[in-house]
């Protein structure tokens, strides 16, 4: 089945790259994968990890990954698919912090993978590229803090003192590494 994912993720992604890069995107759900796996999560959050991004950034519906991978994996992907984009940015991000703080602490370990695979490509792009980073998101730079010291609150609550705590515990490194008040001083280590 594991396969099977990266194969149904790669045509899910086709075409598509990383924000304001070359990159290809499909690389994004393989980290999010490869962090859930050095983690010895099981295989469902794995698979889950590989599909994160499929229904909120491709015509791939959660009736079609139940179909495809089950009820399990569908719940997970499920749990850390924002709303549509048609909605704002600030209902977006508050609507999946008020999930996350009632979902399932397996639904919250892929949102983790997630935010560890994210921040370690936004910090290798400041190194790249400085606060001209900031540029390519839709919200500035303490939008983004804000978002995501909200997360860390809710991982903390719910993550400490489960079999989870190593994800989180990285997560809260990378935060505080990210979006450090001087962010020229930082040393950024991915």
């Amino acid at each position: 089945m594991l396969f099977e994912a990266v194969e149904f993720a790669t045509l899910a992604h086709k075409g598509q790259f990383r924000k304001g890069s070359k990159v290809p995107y499909i690389l994004h759900p393989l980290g999010v994968a490869k962090i859930l796996i050095d983690k010895n999560c099981a295989q469902p959050l794995i698979i889950a990890g590989i599909l994160h991004d499929t229904v909120e950034d491709t015509p791939v519906t959660l009736a079609g990954i139940e179909a495809e991978f089950g009820e399990v994996v569908a719940r997970l992907v499920a749990g850390v698919t924002e709303p549509e984009k048609s909605y704002s940015w600030e209902y977006r991000k508050n609507h999946m912090l008020t999930e996350l703080e009632r979902a399932p602490i397996d639904v919250l370990a892929v949102s983790c993978a997630d935010k560890i695979d994210n921040l370690h490509s936004l910090s290798q792009d400041y190194e790249k590229h400085g606060e001209a980073v900031w540029e390519k998101f839709s919200r500035p730079r303490e939008s983004q803090k804000w978002y995501h010291e909200s997360l860390m609150r809710i991982f903390e609550k719910r993550l400490s003192d489960t079999p989870y705590t190593p994800l989180f515990n990285e997560v809260q490194q990378l935060v505080q590494q990210v979006f450090t008040a001087d962010m020229d001083a930082a040393v950024f280590k991915p």
